[in-house]
C-alpha cells in the first residue's frame, strides 16, 4: 500500500490505502483484484450512523460500473464524535489500472440525512507484477 487518498467533509474524514493482489488475480482472464482498507473518522460534533454507500468503478479502459449496497461488509457502525471505523474490501475489474470513488449515506443522531463523499482512489497493477506476466 503506498499511497493515501484523504477528503474531508460534513464533519468526517475518510482515509483510503489500496493494494493490488497477485495471488487472487488472473491476468490471463484479465481479471485484477484489488484491496483498499478505509478509514472513516467522525472529526465532527454530531454522531452519525453509515447507513449505505455507493461506488462509481472505473477501469482502464473508461467503463464505469455502479456498485450500491446496505451499509459496508454487513455492518452500519455508529461514530460518536472522535471515533473511527476501518474496514477492508476488494475490488475486482478487468485492466491492471482503475479507480473508484463514491459516498457515504449517513443519518446523525438528529435524524438528519447527509453523505460523506470519498475521494478518487487510484488502483495499479505494481511494474515489479507486470514483468512477470
Amino acid at each position: 500500500m503506498n499511497e493515501v487518498y484523504v477528503s474531508e467533509n460534513n464533519g468526517f474524514k475518510i482515509e483510503i490505502k489500496t493494494d493490488f493482489d497477485f495471488d487472487q488475480s488472473n491476468p490471463l482472464n484479465f481479471q485484477y483484484l484489488f484491496r483498499y482498507t478505509i478509514l472513516i473518522t467522525n472529526i465532527g460534533e454530531v454522531a452519525a450512523q453509515l447507513l449505505s454507500r455507493k461506488w462509481n468503478i472505473k477501469d482502464g479502459k473508461g467503463d464505469v460500473k455502479f456498485v450500491e449496497g446496505s451499509g459496508v461488509i454487513g455492518q452500519q457502525p455508529f461514530l460518536e464524535p472522535g471515533q473511527s471505523f476501518e474496514y477492508s474490501s476488494f475490488c475486482p475489474i478487468p485492466t491492471m489500472q482503475g479507480e473508484m470513488w463514491g459516498h457515504f449515506n449517513m443519518i446523525n443522531k438528529y435524524g438528519q440525512s447527509f453523505k460523506i463523499d470519498t475521494p478518487l482512489f487510484k488502483f495499479q497493477v505494481p511494474q515489479e507484477y507486470i514483468d512477470q506476466y
